[in-house]
């Protein structure tokens, strides 16, 4: 059960993880998107070998030099026939020519009211229709525009798909509107793509998509159908997941697209992952080609053989998009990437089975932490969670550079670290608590120093068991019975308030450990849990203070408003020193902390014997030795009930002030040669020694009686010559 307790937050952290992971709420992917960025910007694609993709930018010199876009369809079609001319393989606008040049004859014919002008100009040639014949001459890929709102009329692509399995309409962003070029232009152009690109929830370009659906039919990108005219290829070819060999229990989904014997990776929604490259050739500026600046041999030498994609990155054209390379660069150059990295086969992807490996991984990263880290400590847990984090991230790390493959880190490093942070606040926890039920089983018990040095290494705290030299003692009220019969039982209850409270207060001062209250009697020890060096004196000292402290309460607590006071208290304490056995003890079902042993039981003894030597403090010899300082004398050879061996009981009178008094020693050398005297049976001589000691200016008047009566008794009853001095108790 303990096991479970200490490895089940992190086992709970982690079924919620998993549980998460198989959601993948849009916080993670936007997370691990962006460790994607990151592994784009630290290990960029190599730009060698572009030279087969060319940008002719429409920049903002180009702008300023043939003045506000739109340009006459004549620049275009200059600027498409000098393409032509230099050897393009194909030109591909990234630009949607929906609208009629408004500088054209035709158009400027309908805004001339004199039919003479109108007729001349409509006797020259329309600027579309020559754009037309340069895209005629030329291979070239136009624009268009999707738009999910229903809207223009249907996309007709110049060849069809081939669709190996079916088609994976689940998956694929569907369409219902397009902006496309208009016919005169569509009908002269080789090829027809589209040029949408949808950013991800934080707008950055990622992926381009190579196919898509229009009004449920799938139509080609701009960047693939230029390559499929500059490759001279068929018709490119859809692989489904159904149709791919690969086992699949969901609807069909996009693996791949086959043009002219390339197979490009693609994503469930045939987009094809972009592995920018940190520098690509420079765009050619799109005026020097228009106006003739530019030479045709450059001309040539730039772009013959090559794929020609015409877009602009002049603000004015809003083609602006965000890469994980680039906060804002043209459109035009994300689908001259792409093409650039299918000619050179170079593909990233994030193949069927990455979801089920990081998951697999989370899981067991996840469940060893949970194992090991209750076993390892803070430490060294930290080390194992730090070398997991590590060893996910390194692995992906290398995935991405050496096989191209984008397995995301971020679940199983998000699970390690939670793991390891739950476990450790959890034990944090525990521990925690631990320290808080020692201090509740405690407080009450130790001195509030004792507490929490307990609290802050319960490693000191030996239970089960332990022997230990302690000093142990025990207190009661005189007459207690007569006091409980003149009072009701809650004034009783009361009462016992009032006095056991300064009594404790007292004892945990002291620090002594509070065993039990029994009834009005209490039982205190010292040396346990924690080592006490000078328990003997702070034992004697307590008992002093108590027998103080209840003189002053005789004094103030009758007569005070709101307090039960029986008039007049008196206590009895016992003391003694020796080996106890202390810790936890009692059932299965309940635990104390105490202690027993030949030393407590003594204790109890002692305290009774309070009554029949008329002292409030009496000791055992092994405390006595050990009080040398104190003001102590020698009561009696003691053989009380239920033991045999005797015991030399002392009683304790003051500290080392009363003890350096002359009055005290007077008194201890008589009382010391009455109990020789009567040891050796001279009755004249210890009665004479009990009349000559002032027993009464100590509060001893009680003992000097009690000794009188003893002698008396014992000339009466000589107890022979066997006598051995020992006095047998017959009441505990």
């Amino acid at each position: 059960m303990e096991r479970w307790i200490r490895i089940g937050p992190g086992l709970a952290v982690l079924a919620l993880l998993v549980l998460l992971q198989w959601l993948d709420p849009a916080p993670m992917e936007r997370l691990r998107l962006q460790v994607f960025d990151m592994f784009q910007v630290a290990a960029p694609r190599s730009a060698e070998g572009d030279g087969g993709v060319v940008v002719v930018d429409i920049d903002e010199a180009s702008i300023a030099e043939l003045g506000q876009w739109p340009w006459p369809r004549t620049d275009l079609a200059t600027l498409t026939r000098r393409l032509g001319e230099a050897g393009a393989a194909v030109v591909a606008f990234d630009v949607v020519f929906s609208e009629e040049d408004r500088t054209s004859p035709d158009a400027l014919a309908r805004r001339q009211a004199d039919p003479a002008v109108r007729a001349a100009l409509e006797a020259l040639p329309g600027h579309d229709a020559l754009l037309a014949e340069a895209f005629a001459a030329v291979p070239v890929v136009t624009a268009t525009f999707l738009d999910r709102r229903p809207m223009g009329r249907a996309f007709e692509p110049k060849v069809g798909w081939t669709v190996q399995g079916s088609l994976p309409v689940a998956h694929l962003e569907a369409y219902q509107g397009a902006l496309q070029p208009l016919p005169v232009l569509e009908a002269a152009a080789a090829g027809n793509g589209f040029v949408s690109l949808e950013g991800d929830g934080d707008r950055i370009v990622r992926r381009v998509p190579l196919v898509a659906l229009h009004r449920g039919v799938p139509i080609p990108s701009l960047g693939l159908e230029a390559l499929r005219l500059a490759l001279d290829a068929d018709s490119p070819v859809l692989l489904a997941s159904d149709g791919s060999g690969q086992a699949t229990t969901r609807d069909a989904a996009a693996v791949a697209v086959r043009l002219a014997g390339r197979e490009i990776p693609v994503t469930d929604a045939g987009e094809m992952w972009v592995h920018f490259a940190a520098s690509n050739p420079a765009p050619l500026s799109a005026a020097p080609i228009v106006t003739g600046a530019l030479s045709d041999a450059e001309l040539a030498r730039r772009v013959g053989g090559a794929v020609v994609f015409v877009g602009g990155s002049a603000a004015g054209l809003q083609d602006l998009v965000s890469t994980p390379l680039s906060p804002l660069t043209a459109g035009v150059n994300v689908h001259a990437e792409a093409a650039r990295q299918v000619l050179a086969g170079h593909f990233l992807q994030r193949p069927d089975w990455a979801g089920g490996l990081e998951l697999v991984l989370t899981l067991l990263l996840g469940l060893t932490l949970a194992l090991v880290t209750p076993r390892l400590g803070a430490l060294w847990g930290a080390v194992a969670a730090l070398a997991g984090i590590a060893g996910v991230a390194g692995a992906s790390w290398l995935a991405f550079t050496q096989a191209r493959l984008l397995l995301d880190p971020t679940w199983p490093m998000v699970a390690v670290a939670l793991v390891y942070a739950v476990q450790t606040v959890s034990a944090y926890y525990r521990e925690e608590r631990q320290r808080s039920y020692i201090r509740s089983a405690f407080d009450r018990y130790l001195s509030p120093e004792l507490v929490r040095q307990i609290a802050a290494d319960p490693g000191k705290l030996e239970l089960g068991g332990e022997e230990r030299d302690m000093t142990v003692l025990m207190a009661d009220i005189r007459g207690f019975s007569r006091i409980s019969e003149r009072l009701s039982p809650r004034q009783v209850i009361d009462f016992l308030i009032t006095f056991l409270t300064p009594m404790s207060e007292i004892l945990l001062a002291r620090r002594a450990t509070l065993d039990k209250y029994i009834g009005d009697a209490v039982l205190a020890f010292w040396n346990a849990p924690l080592d006490d060096p000078d328990h003997h004196a702070q034992a004697a000292r307590a008992a002093l203070e108590m027998v103080a402290r209840t003189g002053e309460l005789n004094r103030t607590m009758p007569g005070t408003p709101g307090v039960t006071w029986p008039g007049e208290v008196t206590i009895g304490i016992g003391l003694n020193s020796g080996l106890c056995c202390v810790g936890n003890m009692g059932s299965r079902q309940r635990l104390s902390y105490t202690l027993i042993g030949d030393t407590v039981n003594m204790a109890s003894r002692l305290e009774g014997l309070t009554k029949q030597y008329g002292v409030s403090i009496v000791t055992g010899s092994a405390l006595a030795a050990e009080l040398s300082h104190f003001a102590l004398i020698e009561l009696d050879r003691v053989q009380v009930v239920g033991r045999d061996a005797p015991e030399t009981i002392h009683a304790l009178l003051g500290d080392e002030t009363l003890a350096a008094t002359p009055q005290f020693h007077a008194l201890a050398e008589t009382h010391a040669m009455f109990l020789a005297a009567t040891r050796a049976q001279d009755w004249q001589a210890a009665e004479a020694a009990l009349a000559s000691a002032d027993y009464d200016a100590l509060g001893l008047a009680p003992l000097q009686d009690i000794m009188r009566a003893r002698v008396a008794s014992l000339r009466a009853n000589p107890p022979g010559a066997g006598w051995d001095g020992v006095f047998r108790a017959s009441e505990k």
